[in-house]
């Protein structure tokens, strides 16, 4: 890993490449995000569900879902020349989640989306990140016809500690989801900034 890091250096016509995650319970938005953010077509991993997932896959919530990502979703934002950020979705089902640990490698941060109606599924997501001490946030996708909370709300609930950004963005709008992303470098920065000094 570190010969590939050597490589990109200032000058010598490699971009940086910045590893983001997006992750989330079942049907959170994850796919959506990655599709609205990128700039060149997304890669999906996506399978019609079957009747093999009744009993596994909890619907409630999001009873019109008729796919579900079995390894990740991928998609790319050119920040300039020299700075390019990759997009990771990872599948929300507990079956599936071998796939995170090689996911989570070198990525500078995760976007934690969260679902009001269902807020409980992204627990698995949050403590995951704060075990592997990865800088997360957590953005609470608008959802029509669920309940609006404040986001202290959402804090308390999830338990976050007061250093971690919780905001509302709809996971549909481009300039909404670009935000998220720009939240997400300001805080992963940070941290690895506070990190350094300590």
């Amino acid at each position: 890993m570190d010969s590939v890091r050597s490589d990109r250096r200032p000058g010598n016509g490699l971009p940086t490449a910045i590893k983001v995650l997006i992750a989330g319970g079942f049907g959170v938005g994850k796919t959506t995000m990655v599709g609205t953010v990128s700039e060149t077509p997304p890669l999906r991993t996506e399978e019609v569900l079957t009747e093999t997932g009744i009993g596994i896959d909890d619907l409630s919530g999001v009873e019109e879902k008729a796919t579900t990502t079995v390894a990740m979703d991928f998609g790319r934002i050119t920040i300039s020349d020299d700075l390019v950020l990759y997009l990771f979705g990872t599948p929300g089902q507990d079956r599936f989640w071998f796939v995170w640990d090689e996911l989570a490698i070198g990525a500078l941060g995760a976007v934690v989306l969260a679902d009001t109606r269902r807020l409980a599924d992204c627990f698995p997501s949050v403590d995951y990140f704060e075990g592997r001490g990865t800088p997360f946030i957590v953005a609470v996708n608008s959802f029509e016809g669920s309940q609006q909370y404040g986001l202290d709300e959402v804090r308390q609930a999830l338990n976050l500690d007061s250093d971690v950004p919780v905001v509302i963005c709809d996971a549909r709008e481009r300039a909404s989801a670009k935000e998220v992303m720009i939240t997400l470098l300001e805080h992963a920065m940070k941290v690895r900034d506070a990190r350094s000094v300590g």
